[in-house]
């Protein structure tokens, strides 16, 4: 029957250099076996050494191609990337609350992996109070958690507030990722707080590598994927920790610098 397929949506950038952004997402819904679509916001002229130039659609298109999607395809599940400023997140919040395009995976991308702000004040507070009360899941950082709550996390228990602080925001199910820039340090701790009260805890060994490039859009669209083919969201996050995981643990030499990670490590998971 028509439109039986599972397919999952990335509303995100396009990164030439395929490392991450639109293109991470997209591997991952292959892997995940499912079908893949996209609504373009921005273009980024990048490489392994770095951005060197962005440009934003018009906002008439990326609504555009909202509506071009809806009026054909069942989308079960949808997740954000990186949107970079107010207009765009208004645009992009009228639109998901207009089509049914399934539970929103929020990636809320508002710093770097390394802590510097990507968000002007504009942008930050819309998609504070118009972007995560449409979350299904969200999944900030280490550093995105604290500029969302206002809390300094510097342990676990600080970590679980922040937590819950957004979870008061709207989002239903958090992810806040743990701190994983010290070589020195042995493990990576994640923590989740589902909606209904429920905890737990992702570990994993650390890796000291420069092939990071796609890691949380890789985490936030194998959730949108399991989503999408029914899997119920504790399920969802576990599998999407291990594809990270593995898809980090197997270095491929792609890139002088910074490079994407692996996503056919995690094919099999």
């Amino acid at each position: 029957m028509v439109n039986e397929f599972p397919q999952v949506l990335t509303i995100a950038g396009s990164d030439s250099d395929g490392s991450a952004g639109m293109q991470a997402d997209l591997h991952t819904f292959f892997i995940r076996k499912t079908y893949g679509m996209s609504v373009l916001v921005a273009a980024v002229a990048g490489n392994s050494y770095g951005i060197h130039a962005v440009e934003t659609l018009p906002l008439s298109f990326i609504s555009k191609q909202f509506d071009i999607l809806a009026s054909d395809f069942h989308i079960r599940a949808s997740k954000t990337g990186m949107l970079s400023d107010a207009d765009l997140i208004h645009t992009v919040t009228d639109a998901y609350q207009t089509y049914d395009f399934g539970p929103l995976v929020v990636d809320p991308v508002i710093t770097t992996k390394h802590g510097a702000q990507l968000l002007e004040d504009r942008a930050f507070q819309a998609l504070k109070t118009k972007l995560l009360p449409l979350a299904e899941v969200a999944t900030p950082n280490f550093f995105e958690a604290q500029l969302l709550t206002g809390i300094t996390i510097e342990t676990e228990e600080e970590q679980r507030l922040a937590a819950q602080a957004i979870q008061t925001l709207g989002a239903k199910n958090v992810i806040v990722k743990g701190w994983h820039h010290l070589a020195a340090q042995s493990e990576v701790a994640d923590y989740v707080l589902l909606a209904d009260g429920t905890d737990f805890w992702l570990r994993h060994q650390y890796f000291e590598t420069t092939h990071i490039n796609g890691t949380g859009d890789t985490l936030s669209a194998t959730i949108a994927a399991e989503l999408a083919k029914g899997t119920d969201v504790a399920t969802a996050i576990h599998i999407a920790h291990d594809v990270t995981t593995a898809a980090i643990a197997h270095e491929i030499a792609v890139g002088h610098k910074f490079g994407p990670i692996n996503h056919w490590a995690a094919e099999n998971i």
